[in-house]
Formats: structure tokens, sequence, C-alpha cells
């Protein structure tokens, strides 16, 4: 063609997302299907968040509110933050593209786990950046041996707790252990887009807004998991006031539409909703405990919204006979885990219809 085509991007992955149910419904000639591919919230958003979409919907003919003033502010109140230490993004995806566009140049680092979410690699590389991934141990996030591998061109540490795709977390311990061995130069971003499924008043699951007072820390979360607006993306991004002042200059103007400021701020106060999703997310993991184990299949316990589980040398293949059946799990291939699949927690009746389905897979596969 003829283009000039940056270096970096020629043999970039591209990110593949789960398949839509609308998409596996075309190809197959599907009735019904069963997504728990993508970590969503099969519970949908709270009624109160859909009243204000409806109310929100005539408005839209005007561009929003780029400062998500009335988000912002109740936000603000509830975590106990200044408003000037928040952003807003199109997803907590777009805040990690946003931190990497502020605090990394050409020839710096960024250091990960492997596997984790694969934004951060694939954000790094976009950018000509160096990246290090150290090995998870015990599907879990080494934090000493990343601490061994801070080097003066070490810019960006991204660490997701709970962890994508095992759903494991590093403790507060840990944690705060990693941070006394972090130069004050080098930002940590903790990725707590499963944070409400995972934190327990008392339990040593960490709130890194706890250590915001050190100046390096960024703390990010999300709406599209237990608040169950994954459709509308937004998230947001705790930080000190010149993290996010230097973050804001990068940010796209109006990257928050209206509806999605909508419907956080009708969704952030309606606590027992979150609790009853809580409720029947833990009842639905402990259906597929005993379905797994029913079946001898090994799973990593999780304290997030979804189970990583071994299917042996033929996952692929089992996973292909999952959709077939109308049931899409994540097969964990691209992360490096060629033997797995990731199963979200759905529905009472989702799970069944997937330990229905996982059973006689494995028996036609011979698994």
């Amino acid at each position: 063609m003829g283009l000039r085509i940056k270096p970096e991007l020629r043999d970039l992955e591209v990110y593949k997302p789960g398949k839509p149910i609308e998409e596996v419904q075309r190809e197959l000639g599907l009735g019904e299907v069963v997504k728990l591919a993508s970590n969503e919230n099969p519970f949908g958003p709270s009624p109160r968040a859909l009243e204000a979409l409806r109310e929100a919907l005539p408005r839209v003919n005007r561009y929003p509110d780029g400062s998500c003033y009335y988000l912002r502010k109740r936000l603000s109140e509830k975590l106990g933050v200044g408003e000037d230490r928040l952003i807003f993004g199109n997803g907590s995806d777009e805040l990690i593209v946003m931190a990497i566009r502020a605090f990394a140049d050409e020839g710096d680092e960024v250091l990960t786990a492997s596997p984790t979410f694969l934004i951060y690699r694939i954000a790094a590389r976009a950018e000509g950046l160096a990246l290090r991934e150290v090995p998870l141990r015990d599907y879990r996030y080494d934090l000493e041996a990343m601490a061994s591998l801070i080097g003066p061109r070490t810019r960006l540490i991204f660490i997701s707790n709970p962890n994508n795709p095992t759903g494991t977390y590093v403790s507060r311990g840990e944690v705060e252990r990693f941070l006394d061995s972090v130069p004050g130069d080098c930002l940590v971003f903790f990725d707590e887009a499963y944070f409400e499924y995972a934190y327990e008043e008392g339990g040593d699951y960490p709130d890194s807004l706890r250590y915001q007072d050190r100046g390096n820390v960024i703390t990010a979360r999300t709406f599209s998991k237990i608040h169950g607006l994954a459709g509308l993306r937004i998230g947001y991004a705790v930080s000190s006031p010149e993290v996010i002042e230097l973050m804001n200059k990068v940010r796209e103007p109006f990257n928050v539409n209206s509806l999605a400021q909508a419907a956080a701020l009708a969704a952030l106060d309606d606590e027992g909703y979150l609790r009853w999703v809580r409720e029947m997310t833990e009842a639905g993991k402990r259906q597929l405990y005993r379905g797994l184990e029913g079946m001898g299949v090994k799973y990593v316990p999780s304290a997030a919204n979804f189970i990583l589980i071994e299917l042996g040398p033929r996952a692929r293949e089992i996973c292909d006979e999952l959709l077939r059946a109308g049931v899409v799990v994540r097969y964990m291939g691209a992360w490096g885990l060629p033997r797995h699949a990731r199963v979200t927690i759905g529905r009472r009746e989702e799970n069944e219809a997937f330990l229905r389905a996982l059973e006689a897979a494995m028996r036609r596969i011979g698994a």
C-alpha cells in the first residue's frame, strides 16, 4: 500500500474480546446462547441506573460534561478523596493508556506480570516501550520477583488485583512490602476492576486507596463489573493531584458519554443492589466449584466473578465444543495458558447450562 507503518504496530497483537451473543447466534444458527466469556455482571445494572438512563436519553443531542462534575463530586464524597484526585475514562482500559502516554517515553520500561490483563502489554508495545513481564507464582503476582527487576528506566508498574485471568490477589502485607521497594519516580498502577467482589472489611485484600499519600500510586476501578455498566464504558482513577493533572493532558475531550455518567451516578449509591449482586455471585461461585469438583476439573479459587479452570491438553477443543453447544467461555491460549479456560460466574441457570455442556463436551472429546 506504500503506507509508512509505525514500527511498533507491525507485530502487535490485537485484543480480541469474547464473542458477543449475537455473533454466536449468527454464526452457528443458535437461538439461546449463554455467554460466560467476558466477566460481565449477568444480573444487569441497578434499577436506579436504568431509571437514570431513561431520564437522560432526551438530552443526548448535547455534548457530555467533560469534567463529569456531578459524578466527580459524589465519588469524591464516597471515597473520601479530593475532587482533584479523580479522573474518569472510557472504561478503565482508557486510564491504562492515559497513564502510559503521560508518564513513559521512548527507552522507558513498563513492568507487570504474566499472564495478566493483556491491555498492559498491548498499550506498552504500541508506545514503543520496553516491557518486562514476571511469571506468576502459583497463579499469583510474584511481587518479590517484580521488585528485584525495578530499574532506573522503570516508569510504570501494573498490578491487576484481583488478577485477570486467574482471580487471585496479592495481600495487604505483600503490597506494603513491595511499595517500600519502589522508588518515588516510578508509578504503581493498581487495576482494581474486581475490587467490590474481593474487598472485605478486616480481610487481607488491600484497598490501594490507603497508599495514596505515597504520591506514586494510581488506583483504577470500573463501573463495568459489579455495577453492570460494561456497555456504557466508564471507569475512574484516583491518584495525586499532580498525576491526575498530567493524565488529563492526554485525555480525549468528552471521553465519557452523558448516559454513562448518569447511570454511574445512580448506580454508585445503590448499596443494596451491589450487596445482592455480590451474594448471588458468591452463590454461583459455590455452585460452579461443586460442579467442577464432581467432574474432577481443577480450578483456581477466585476472589472475582470468574473462575480459571484447567481442562488439559485438549482445552481448545473443549471450548469449541462448548461454543457449538451455545455456551461461550474464554479459551486462555492468548494468555499463555493453553490448558485453561476462564468462566464468568453467571445466573444459576446459566451455570447449570455450562456444567451440563462441559460434562458432555469432555465426554465427546474423551478428556
